[in-house]
């Protein structure tokens, strides 16, 4: 790091009693943005024995102590006398139980931030007490059994998935509660008491996997969509083959074969523009017009209105057009190899990337260019690659990819780091007799965003600012780029809590309205790559020029801290997941599969944008600096793949499972059929003597083969017999769930509250929801302080409902604001209908 370049948290000091992936990466992300951090393991080690290890605990110094033991108690609570942060993930109460006590603690020091990140929550009274294994959530969170309309039609149910998508949205949602309570501490010098259980989290991320639109018009169900219904009425199996299946698969929305016998992902839906350029890149849309393919002007119409049967835009298509435009395709990519077209549809603008493993990511030459991996002289692994920092911001990006390896140090070693790093802290907050009482306000009270993004990522990132209060305007343009599927459809989940405004920017009199609109806001932010921010107007001195101090955030594909040769290239989550690994393991390196939440990278990728946010405001109210908050899907999808992303010489191979029929990490980590139902088992080796004592189970430890062993004893009883028998033992075990489940079980009406009194799961239904359908969605619920308030979510407007409202709140007459309208420099609507039918 440059020695007059300081780090936004450099100064704030955390202790670290994580374990697993979620409590470690947090302390990670904060030290990765300049905390100190101390991390405490328990004598034995860390619980969970990974090389990931040596990632989450990068710029930490890192000691063992048994706070069993009054002596190591003491130094635990010595160390924490000397920190402004406290992270820990263990069971609700064990902390307290262990004698440190997070409300004792902050009584005595109303400034101390204290988080918490328990598998399930602390006011789940059914499952707070279970063994939260990563798969034991992700099965009680229906991530095993809600795979997909793929996985509907090969039969295949339950899935199974490495990767740790629970606590990757935890760390993304808990490091934000931390930069925004430390935030709100630099106001009033009170801290807060966070807990952010991995669960809620989790429902959080598969946010557009749990939402229902009742009475959903049929222009919006995919051909897999009417195959399943189809199959269904007429009592035929679930039995398509992978190759079937792709024919099912929109042509912009699906995976090639190319000239050197590897994938490509084309992902193109939606957009008229990427969709059309794709064809042309192709050579073939010239034949597809002169064969009649239709062109509908506005697609945001109901299909009774439409001037065609469909359109180069329309997702999905319907069949006719989409096995015309596929065969056609299809011949195409065989003519250049994936590498190829990869560069091609880049350089074009196109989104679709070849599919690669994990370790062809890991060790590309964009991500190691771009800071998306960097590399750490680790104690124990030498040179080692490791994922670059989630999110930065862009000043100091480049000074973020150097960080100190971990590094094992006595504990008074540890206590004088602490002391010394105190001693120079250079304090601006309220202190002592000045700490103001407890305001039950949110955090974000007051802090105004300007929101110009589209599509999943971008606009859940200011989605999820809101509920703490920020007061969130949304811009759009007059006429809409996607198709009303995209465009539309999933604003039910991002566009909650703001206001709605049509406007065109890039006319001169919007530009005016746009300036006004700046100069009232404390953030802008967008998701597009970096070469179209001089052209918007969004570069800093243009908008330092509009509103000086006003705090920007950006994000992208395939951007890292630095350049690489990708970065400008645009894309969706799909070409990330492909690129990266994800579809490869998921599906198969041969038959690679898009991993079946929709959002996987997306929502979480907003999260992490709300944290690069979170940052830049916390650092401009402690020491005035105006940042540019960056992130990307890219940076996201190294933190869903913790366990694997990571390479150094003599690394064991990347074999993680992968594959459909691929049910569990190993013989003791493994989804098993029962009498009824499927139980997922998480135990180990170390824990025979434990499985022994299960009634059922005795003779499993001298057992030759394990699964066979298992199969028959789990046939014996159901899977709701079995978890309570394996949960009784402490041994991680739970039935899958289903979301819909779920859902049924934890939906209320909506009641004006966030849900975070309802333990794990909370659900609510808007019967009288501005798009005229009954809509039922997951809560904002899995941030939890004591203190600052969370506001629950209000639904989203329909586009342009807001416009004559933001229009008069920057100084605009009613008379001016018509004329705008008039002229179509602004608007307050697209097409007849809120979700055109």
């Amino acid at each position: 790091m440059n020695n007059e370049t300081q780090l936004p948290l450099e100064g704030v000091r955390v202790v670290d009693f994580g374990q697993q992936i979620a409590g470690p990466a947090v302390a990670m992300v904060l030290a990765d943005f300049g905390a100190t951090v101390v991390h405490v393991d328990p004598l034995e080690g860390p619980q969970w024995d990974n090389p990931a290890n040596a990632v989450l605990n990068r710029n930490k110094s890192c000691i063992r102590l048994d706070l069993k033991q009054q002596d190591d108690l003491s130094k635990a609570l010595a160390l924490i006398a000397e920190a402004d942060i406290v992270v820990e993930s263990f069971r609700p109460g064990v902390m307290k139980k262990l004698g440190v006590d997070f409300q004792q603690l902050r009584e005595e020091r109303p400034d101390l931030i204290t988080l918490s990140v328990p598998g399930f929550a602390s006011n789940d009274s059914l499952r707070r007490e279970w063994k939260a294994t990563e798969a034991v959530v992700a099965a009680s969170c229906g991530a095993f059994t809600d795979m997909g309309f793929n996985r509907v039609l090969m039969g295949i149910n339950p899935s199974f998935s490495p990767l740790p998508l629970g606590s990757s949205y935890a760390i993304s949602l808990a490091a934000s509660s931390i930069a925004l309570a430390l935030f709100e501490r630099e106001k009033t010098g009170r801290g807060d008491s966070i807990e952010v259980p991995v669960a809620a989290a989790l429902m959080e991320g598969l946010s557009y996997n749990s939402y229902v639109v009742e009475g959903l018009p049929e222009r919006y169900k995919t051909m897999r969509e009417h195959e399943i219904e189809h199959r269904k009425a007429n009592n035929i199996p679930m039995d398509l083959s992978y190759d079937d299946l792709q024919e099912y698969l929109d042509p912009f929305f699906r995976t090639y074969e190319c000239s050197d016998g590897r994938m490509f992902y084309c992902v193109c839906p939606s957009h008229r523009n990427h969709a059309k350029r794709c064809l042309q890149l192709l050579g073939i849309y010239d034949e597809l017009l002169a064969e009649g393919l239709p062109d509908v002007k506005d697609l945001h119409m109901p299909i009774s209105e439409w001037d065609g049967e469909t359109s180069i835009g329309v997702y999905p298509l319907p069949r006719k057009w989409a096995d015309i435009i596929s065969t056609k395709m299809k011949k195409a990519f065989l003519t250049r190899t994936s590498e190829e077209w990869g560069q091609l549809f880049g350089e074009g603008q196109i989104p679709g990337a070849p599919h690669r493993t994990t370790q062809e990511w890991v060790n590309s030459e964009h991500t190691n260019t771009a800071g998306l991996i960097i590399e750490v002289e680790d104690p124990e692994f030498g040179r080692m690659k490791q994922p670059g920092p989630i999110a930065w911001l862009e000043d100091i990006g480049a000074d973020m990819l150097s960080p100190r390896p971990r590094r094992n140090v006595s504990y008074d070693e540890a206590l004088a780091e602490l002391k010394t790093v105190a001693a120079a802290e250079n304090v601006t907050r309220p202190t002592g007799t000045n700490i103001g009482p407890v305001s039950n306000k949110g955090w974000l009270e007051g802090v105004r965003i300007l929101d110009l993004t589209n599509v999943i990522a971008g606009p859940h990132s200011t989605a999820f600012l809101s509920r703490f209060g920020a007061e969130v305007i949304k811009v759009d343009p007059i006429t809409p780029l996607y198709d009303p599927l995209i465009g539309t459809l999933f604003t039910f989940q991002t566009g909650v809590n703001k206001q709605s405004a049509l406007i065109d920017i890039m006319s001169e009199e919007g530009r005016e309205a746009f300036n006004r609109l700046v100069r009232t806001v404390d953030m802008v932010v967008i998701n597009a790559p970096e070469r179209q921010i001089k052209t918007l107007g969004l570069d800093h001195e243009t908008l330092q020029s509009v509103n000086p101090g006003v705090l920007f955030c950006r994000l992208d594909c395939l951007g890292g801290p630095v350049r690489g040769p990708k970065t400008d290239y645009i894309g969706y989550d799909d070409i990330v997941q492909a690129n990266s690994g994800i579809m490869s393991r998921f599906g198969g390196p041969a038959t690679p599969e898009e991993h079946a939440h929709l959002g996987t990278l997306d929502v979480n990728c907003g999260f992490a944008a709300g944290l690069a946010m979170s940052v830049a405001l916390y650092r401009k109210h402690k020491t005035g600096e105006v940042s540019r908050a960056r992130t990307s899907l890219s940076a996201v999808t190294n933190f869903a793949q913790a366990p694997f992303a990571f390479d150094y010489e003599g690394r064991a191979p990347f074999n993680e499972p992968s594959g459909r029929q691929v049910l569990g990490n190993h013989e003791l980590s493994h989804f098993y059929p029962t009498r009824e139902g499927w139980i997922f088992l998480d135990s180990s080796r170390e824990e025979l003597s434990k499985l022994e004592e299960v009634e059922g189970l005795c003779g499993i430890s001298q057992a030759v083969d394990i699964p066979a062993f298992l199969t028959a004893a789990f046939a014996k009883a159901p899977a709701s017999y079995w978890a309570d028998q394996l949960q009784a033992a402490d041994i991680a075990a739970a039935v899958p769930m289903s979301i819909e489940s779920l859902r049924a079980q934890y939906s209320r009406e909506a009641d004006g509250t966030p849900g975070t009194t309802l333990g794990s799961y909370a659900f609510s239904i808007f019967r009288d929801h501005p798009s005229g359908h009954c809509i039922t969605q997951v809560d904002h619920y899995s941030i939890r302080p004591s203190e600052a308030m969370i506001r629950a979510f209000r639904p989203a407007e329909r586009f342009g409902h807001s416009t004559r409202e933001v229009l008069a709140s920057v100084g605009y007459s009613d008379n001016e604001i018509d004329g705008l309208i008039e002229r179509e420099i602004a608007g307050t609507g697209w097409g007849k209908e809120y979700l055109p039918s």
